[in-house]
């Protein structure tokens, strides 16, 4: 029997990237191979799941860490209407194994960091929809840049959009974004996804200016349809 590590399992809507406000079930599980300066999620395992039967209401129960397959499968079945099962974390690919045995009704939705090339072959067939990070250098905490950036192009490239897959691009943008680095990744990927979104970091300190966004993405709109799109869930206070 698979189990796995999930810090929440709700519905909401996505408030990130391209599909901004469709209705989605979210499977959240705990942990990450990286650690962000700006992450703002859990990566430590816990010995409980929270589970909001009820979309919206901040009512949950408990479940005992970890879960099986079954048991998220009949958590996301509760859910109706919705768009697409949204499997975030964390790092979602840190759990391949258990994800290929995941079976939904609705389309999965990955929101991945992309840096594990050999877990994304293992699932690329069972996604629908890839939200990709890029990690850029001002941001990244390891040793070896150039071997997470080859790991990150292999990555898009497996997970890259077809006639039944959408693969879209999403990098953060801090006050120490450098342009040469966005511009620099986004050529290299540009054949493997369907647009860029530019996002600008939910942090009054390192939040970058509209003119430095403005200027970034009207210089990416000659490679690829480039947006810029805040965390919009953080706005309204959802989940």
């Amino acid at each position: 029997m698979m189990f796995a590590p999930v810090s929440e399992i709700f519905c909401s809507v996505q408030g990130e990237g391209s599909y901004v406000g469709v209705r989605q079930a979210f499977v959240r599980f705990v942990g990450c191979n990286l650690n962000c300066s700006y992450c703002d999620t859990l990566q430590k395992s816990r010995d409980y799941c929270r589970f909001e039967k009820d979309p919206g209401t901040g009512v949950f129960e408990t479940l005992t860490n970890p879960l099986t397959v079954k048991m998220v499968e009949d958590m996301i079945r509760s859910f109706k209407n919705i768009h697409s099962v949204s499997l975030t974390g964390g790092e979602p690919l840190l759990h391949a194994d258990f994800i290929s045995r995941l079976h939904t009704s609705a389309p999965i939705y990955l929101e991945s960091n992309m840096t594990l090339p050999q877990m994304a072959k293992k699932i690329k067939d069972r996604v629908s929809y890839v939200a990709g990070d890029v990690k850029l250098m001002e941001e990244f905490e390891g040793e070896d840049f150039e071997s997470h950036l080859d790991r990150t192009i292999e990555c898009f490239r497996i997970l890259k959009t077809t006639k039944k897959r959408d693969c879209f691009c999403k990098i953060v943008v801090t006050t120490n974004t450098v342009p040469d680095d966005v511009i620099g990744i986004v050529s290299t990927i540009s054949n493997y996804v369907s647009s860029v979104v530019l996002q600008p970091v939910n942090h009054s300190q390192k939040t970058a200016s509209t003119k430095f966004l403005l200027d970034l993405q009207e210089y990416l709109f000659d490679k690829i349809d480039t947006r810029i799109i805040p965390q919009t869930h953080k706005m309204w206070g959802c989940l």
